[in-house]
């Protein structure tokens, strides 16, 4: 029998291992502020997040100058690393993602993020979590396109030596679904974070889970899936 191959579980941050929406959302607040501008909604955000950064502000501040919107981005990493030295637990973890973690760990299924965070960003949530060194591919749009473009994906892969069939994206926002579908991995969207279960179906999920608890049985049945179609065409 040919063994299992190695599989990846790749974890979008914002809105599906952290509940970050209140530090984003304060954060862009503060930034339109700081240049005299009426900040976003709380809904208008919401839609972005999961977008790198610079992403982001050029779909809230469309029709603001280039130098505008490049002294947004500023305003807002300066408000939202101030906030991690104001206020506690800026953001927090879903109740149940360690649990779903150490259930994948122990299938034998690596872990990794890809998220619109940038790198210093992703390094605080971990540490502030105690998750650094669960993961073993770090993607941020530091190293490679933000999403929904699939290089988070495919250099996540080149990094662990997986083949993009054998990875599962877990993510809330069509931006992972898009980027999963793109780079041939296999998605899962979930519903606690900000995109509505209809879109990442829309989108081309594979599945779209309710519960935190889901995640372990979804990845194992996608990846499962995909090694026996290889098996079938190489039989």
């Amino acid at each position: 029998m040919a063994s299992q191959p190695l599989s990846l579980a790749l974890f979008d941050c914002d809105g599906t291992l952290v509940d970050s929406q209140y530090a984003i959302i304060a954060a862009m607040e503060a930034a339109w502020r700081s240049q005299g501008m009426a900040p976003p909604t709380a809904g208008q955000v919401r839609r972005v997040v999961g977008l790198a950064l610079e992403q982001a502000v050029a779909v809230l501040a469309a029709k603001a100058s280039r130098a505008t919107r490049a002294r947004l981005v500023q305003a807002y990493r300066e408000a939202f690393f101030a906030q991690r030295h104001t206020l506690a637990d800026t953001s927090p973890l879903f109740p149940g993602i360690v649990a779903v973690l150490d259930t994948l760990d122990r299938r034998g299924i690596l872990l990794g993020i890809a998220t619109g965070k940038s790198r210093r960003g992703l390094d605080a949530v971990l540490d502030e979590h105690g998750l650094s060194g669960r993961f073993v591919t770090l993607q941020t749009p530091d190293c490679a396109p933000g999403k929904p473009d699939p290089g988070m994906v495919l250099l996540a892969g080149a990094e662990t030596g997986i083949d993009p069939a054998n990875i599962a994206v877990i993510g809330d926002t069509v931006y992972d679904i898009r980027m999963a579908r793109a780079a041939g991995a296999s998605a899962i969207g979930v519903t606690w974070g900000y995109h509505e279960p209809e879109e990442l179906d829309a989108a081309g999920a594979d599945c779209v889970v309710t519960r935190v608890a889901e995640v372990p049985a979804a990845v194992t049945s996608l990846v499962n899936r995909d090694h026996d179609k290889a098996l079938a065409l190489t039989a």
